[in-house]
C-alpha cells in the first residue's frame, strides 16, 4: 500500500489498467487501498460502500464503464453501443438517488454515442473521458471552495464551522465541496476550528471528516448530532457547511439524513447554512424537492455495533431489543428558503437564482 502523502486524499485513482480505491468502510482503523480490474468489481464496490459521495461515485463508475467497454467482445459499433448503454444502466441503478453519479454516466455514454469509429478507438475515448472527468471535478472543487470563502461572513476573522456528513476529499476527487469551503479557509487562514457531527447512523462524519481533519492538521472537535442545537445556542458555530446529492430547480436540496434538522436550528439562530455542490447536481427537470424519492437503507444501520463479526465478538450485537421496528431513510430534503447560499463552481448563489446558472 502506498500513500501519496500525508494532506491529500485520492480516494479514486486510475493506475496504469485497474483501480486504486480507498476502502472507506475500514476508515479510520485502517487504510487500505482495493485494487479493481473489472466491471462488476466496481459495481459492488459501489453498492458496499467502498466509494462514497456523490462525485467520487461518479468517477469511480466512469472508470468501470471503461472496464466494461474492455470486456465487450464485438467489432460491431451498435452491438458495442447498446451492450455499453446496459453497463450504464447498471451503474446508474446503483445509487439512483445521486445526481451527479447519473449525470456522469449520461456524459460517458455521449462521448461514444453511435458513432462507427473501430471499437479500440471508442475505448479509449472512454478513459480519455474518464479522466477529464476526474481533473474537472478536482478544478471545480477549488472552484466551489474559493467562492465559498466569498460568501461566508467577513466576521470574526476565524471562523468555526460545523460540518455534516462527509463532503470532503474521500467524496469527490481529492478535495470537496463542502469540505473544499474548509480547506480554503484554512489555507487563507480564517479557520479557526470545525466541529463534525457525528452523522448517524454510519458515522460519516466522525470516521471521515474527522479523518481528513486530522491528516491536514485542521483543528477538529467531533460531536454527536444531537448537541447541535447546543453548540449554536453557545455561540460556538458561526455557520454550517453541507453538501448535497440532488437539488431541485427551486433550490430545494436532498442532502444526508439530519441536513434538514441542522439548517431549521441554524436558522433559529440566525447562522447562514451553506450548501456546496457542482451544477450537475441540480436537476432543472424537476421543479421541487417534493418530486425527489428518498432512498431507505437497511435496518442493521441502526441496531447493529459494526458488522456481525466484530459486534459478536463484543458479545453485544445490537442496541435495540427483539421486537423493535426501524426506519432508515438515507437523506432528508432541505426547503430552499432555510439555505443562505448554494455554493457551485460558478459561484454561490441564493437558490431562488439558480436558473441563471444554466445561462453561464
Amino acid at each position: 500500500m502506498t500513500v501519496l502523502s500525508n494532506t491529500h486524499v485520492y480516494p479514486v485513482r486510475w493506475q496504469d489498467d485497474h483501480l486504486a480505491l480507498i476502502d472507506q468502510r475500514q476508515l479510520p482503523e485502517r487504510y487500505n487501498i482495493v485494487s479493481i480490474h473489472r466491471c462488476d468489481d466496481v459495481l459492488r464496490s459501489l453498492r458496499s460502500g467502498i466509494v462514497q459521495g456523490g462525485s467520487a461515485l461518479g468517477i469511480a463508475a466512469a472508470y468501470g464503464l471503461y472496464l466494461g467497454a474492455k470486456d465487450i467482445q464485438t467489432n460491431d459499433p451498435t452491438a458495442f453501443w447498446e451492450r455499453l448503454e446496459a453497463i450504464g444502466d447498471q451503474f446508474k441503478q446503483t445509487r439512483p438517488d445521486k445526481a451527479h453519479l447519473q449525470w456522469t454516466i449520461q456524459r460517458m455514454l455521449a462521448a461514444v454515442h453511435y458513432t462507427d469509429a473501430p471499437i479500440d478507438d471508442l475505448r479509449s475515448r472512454l478513459l480519455a473521458e474518464a479522466k477529464a472527468i476526474q481533473t474537472e471535478d478536482f478544478n471545480l472543487c477549488h472552484a466551489i471552495g474559493d467562492h465559498g470563502l466569498q460568501a461566508l461572513p467577513p466576521t470574526p476573522a476565524k471562523l468555526t464551522l460545523l460540518t455534516h456528513c462527509n463532503h470532503g476529499a474521500l467524496a469527490t476527487s481529492g478535495y470537496g465541496t463542502s469540505l473544499g469551503i474548509m480547506r480554503s479557509l484554512w489555507r487563507e487562514g480564517r479557520l479557526e476550528r470545525i466541529y463534525a457531527a457525528e452523522t448517524r447512523p454510519t458515522f460519516q462524519g466522525s470516521r471521515l471528516t474527522a479523518w481528513e481533519c486530522v491528516q491536514e492538521g485542521i483543528p477538529v472537535t467531533v460531536i454527536t448530532d444531537s448537541m447541535a442545537a447546543h453548540c449554536m445556542q453557545q455561540g460556538l458555530i458561526h455557520g454550517v457547511l453541507a453538501g448535497a446529492d440532488r437539488i431541485a430547480a427551486n433550490g430545494d436540496t436532498v442532502s444526508k439524513i439530519g441536513t434538514y434538522s441542522l439548517a431549521l436550528v441554524a436558522r433559529a439562530h440566525n447562522i447562514p447554512c451553506l450548501v456546496a455542490a457542482p451544477v450537475s447536481t441540480i436537476d432543472f427537470t424537476v421543479a421541487t424537492g417534493e418530486a425527489m424519492a428518498i432512498a431507505l437503507r437497511p435496518a442493521e444501520e441502526i441496531y447493529q455495533l459494526g458488522d456481525a463479526q466484530s459486534a459478536a465478538q463484543l458479545g453485544q450485537r445490537t442496541t435495540s431489543p427483539k421486537g423493535a421496528e426501524f426506519y432508515n431513510p438515507a437523506s432528508d430534503v432541505t426547503p430552499a428558503h432555510l439555505i443562505t447560499a448554494i455554493v457551485t463552481e460558478k459561484g454561490a448563489v441564493v437558490p431562488d437564482q439558480l436558473a441563471g446558472l444554466k445561462t453561464q
